[in-house]
């Protein structure tokens, strides 16, 4: 006798994965300080909801971004955005 684990039913059977949470990028980014807009940082201390920076980052922030090096990536988008060195348009997050 077979168990449904060693051979799939054709009855209807179905497993749903639902996910309807942010994913959220791993890697070279959590290494970086990142550039987002104010009032997300506020938003998301606030309710705990990812946030997404300006180089592409999702995540939620949790750590003292002044210890760590500023995104390259964030910082080439905010020197192209304002030639001359950043603005006061976002902070590091």
């Amino acid at each position: 006798m077979t168990t449904p684990l060693d051979s799939p039913s054709i009855s209807g059977d179905t497993l749903l994965d639902e996910r309807t949470d942010a994913r959220l990028d791993e890697g070279d980014h959590e290494r970086f300080a990142h550039y987002v807009k104010k009032d997300k940082i506020v938003e998301s201390a606030v309710t705990g909801s990812p946030i997404q920076a300006l180089c592409g980052k999702v995540w939620i922030p949790n750590r003292d971004p002044s210890k760590f090096p500023v995104c390259p990536d964030c910082q080439a988008i905010i020197d192209g955005l304002f030639p001359g060195g950043g603005g006061d348009s976002g902070d590091q997050g």
